[in-house]
């Protein structure tokens, strides 16, 4: 975990999994590097609102595997699911839902995300999460569940890298900086 810049109640934070992802977005806005993967990335925004400061919102900006032919460039997730949670064994073990779909965003018509900490690289595991979401990632839903927690707007931004199957890793190397340059330029649309 490591916080670039300073966290302001007049401006978002922006959370990002690693440096690769950052590393066109410049100093204007405070960047949270969380490190991947759900435990991780609910950890380090955890950590950093504790502190006191909280932003005028939360945007995860990151990298994301397309679970369908044809996905590709910069997309605004409107709701998130945990893909690796068995939210209904555990409802009927409990009698009470864990890992429940988020709204993020101002809701709406766009693209689920599913996050989970396997790196989707099995054209089975694509096939299945496919019929669930549109986009899969590994930060997203922590990012997401941490921010509604802390009664912060959330905004999860992310770039197709890769299309979730094989080669997906090779894939997501070999495009990461080029999808770090569309999420800053998504950012500097925004006006910030």
């Amino acid at each position: 975990m490591r916080l670039l810049g300073t966290i302001s109640a007049d401006r978002p934070l922006l959370v990002v999994a690693v440096r690769e992802e950052a590393a066109h977005l410049g100093d204007r806005l405070p960047v949270l590097l969380t490190g991947i993967g759900k435990v991780n990335a609910a950890a380090a925004l955890a950590t950093v609102l504790a502190g006191g400061r909280h932003p005028s919102e939360v945007v995860n900006l990151g990298t994301a595997g397309a679970l369908r032919p044809g996905w590709e460039g910069t997309h605004t997730v409107t709701q998130v699911i945990q893909h690796d949670l068995d939210t209904p064994t555990l409802y009927a073990l409990t009698g009470r839902t864990y890992g429940a779909p988020l709204v993020v965003g101002k809701g709406g018509d766009g693209p689920v995300l599913a996050t989970g900490d396997l790196f989707v690289s099995d054209p089975a595991a694509r096939d299945r999460l496919a019929q669930h979401a549109d986009l899969v990632d590994m930060e997203g839903y922590a990012v997401a569940a941490v921010a509604h927690r802390a009664g912060l707007p959330v905004r999860l931004v992310k770039h197709v890298s890769d299309e979730a199957g094989d080669g997906a890793a090779r894939a997501w190397r070999e495009s990461v900086d080029d999808c770090a340059r569309h999420l800053a330029d998504w950012l500097h649309a925004q006006g910030w």
